[in-house]
């Protein structure tokens, strides 16, 4: 398959192509830059609530999902042209107990530290509605039913009529903790997700980039209970959530699992292991309500938690945004990597998610 055939432009298009989702995808140039959200029917004048799909409600849904990500299926989730993409190799870096000192820059490598983060946050794998297979991260939260999960908007859909074939993905998987292709505390098929509707209005014209500048590129989705019927916050435990106005300056942590760009042999990362980075928070020159920090994590890290007050002894924070975006969409130096912080929006989906039984 030609790595421009149609086929892949469209899993471009659905994915969104400067959003840091691992797909199959080509990656199509930068849009014009953006001094504010856009003014677009969609952005200005569409409603504002939880747009629901359903996922895995059945056990033998859960069965074929949980048997459809073998290991290597998991390796090759994201590569260009999986058929003829080397299995990657395992990220062997040894880990290291002693804790990252408080305050730490850091532009990106893998966690080595342990602590809650190492179980709550994780990758969740998925299936384009072409049939190729793609990854993002995802985090558990402080919730009720002890199910929820945090990520972004275009890891679960793309922008259109919810009602659509084709625009949920399939195959919903969260693996806590993933290393290597193991699922060391299991894996976990979504039953229930939700964006905000504002991912309904591509009839109206905009861009999955279009409402990620707008603020809209948050998601959650409730995941099935293991086998026995425990939660997933029982096993891996949760992160605190929090809807704060951003103060720029304050230091944040983010997490991910990046994938690299495209079938690139000289990636610097291959979604094997969580990757961390840590800094300064500030806006996008581009997009001013995004917020990021130096960070050089590419396609995967999407829906990747960014934490505030993250203890780097208990491997505990508060989430506070999703990733969304490189400076290829939002600006700033290179390399940056920007979350959809959490506001309004973000709280409807959150009390949607919260009370939703698994």
């Amino acid at each position: 398959m030609s790595p421009t055939s149609p086929v892949l432009l469209r899993r471009a298009a659905t994915a969104g192509a400067l959003l840091l989702c691992a797909a199959a995808a080509v990656v199509l140039p930068p849009t014009a830059a953006r001094a504010s959200a856009p003014d677009t029917p969609a952005t200005r004048s569409a409603p504002d609530f939880p747009s629901t799909g359903t996922g895995a409600t059945t056990p033998q849904e859960r069965d074929r999902i949980d048997a459809y990500w073998t290991p290597v299926r998991m390796k090759l989730a994201g590569a260009l042209i999986p058929e003829v993409t080397p299995v990657p190799e395992d990220d062997l870096t040894p880990d290291d107990p002693r804790p990252l000192p408080a305050g730490t820059p850091d532009l990106g490598g893998t966690w080595r530290h342990g602590g809650a983060v190492n179980q709550s946050v994780g990758r969740l794998f998925f299936t384009f509605s072409d049939g190729y297979d793609g990854s993002c991260t995802a985090t558990v939260v402080q919730s009720p039913n002890r199910s929820t999960l945090v990520t972004a908007a275009h890891c679960l859909r793309g922008v259109g009529s919810p009602a659509a074939d084709d625009t949920w993905n399939d195959n919903l998987y969260f693996v806590p903790g993933y290393r290597n292709g193991t699922k060391p505390l299991g894996g976990f098929s979504v039953r229930a997700m939700a964006t905000s509707s504002r991912w309904d209005t591509a009839p109206s014209g905009a861009s999955s980039e279009d409402l990620a500048v707008a603020g809209f590129d948050t998601a959650v989705a409730v995941v099935n209970p293991a086998p026995g019927g425990r939660p997933v916050a029982d096993i891996t435990g949760s992160q605190r959530i929090a809807f704060p106005k951003p103060v720029e300056g304050e230091f944040v942590h983010a997490f991910g699992y990046p994938k690299g760009r495209l079938n690139d042999s000289s990636a610097k990362y291959a979604g094997s292991r969580m990757i961390h980075c840590a800094g300064p928070a500030r806006p996008g020159p581009k997009a001013p309500l995004l917020w990021g920090t130096d960070c050089d994590m590419s396609s995967g890290a999407s829906g990747g938690p960014h934490l505030k007050g993250f203890d780097t002894r208990t491997g505990t924070g508060t989430v506070v945004g999703v990733t969304t975006t490189s400076d290829d969409l939002a600006g700033g130096p290179t390399p940056s990597l920007y979350a959809t912080r959490f506001g309004d929006s973000a709280r409807k989906l959150y009390n949607w998610a919260r009370n939703h039984t698994s």
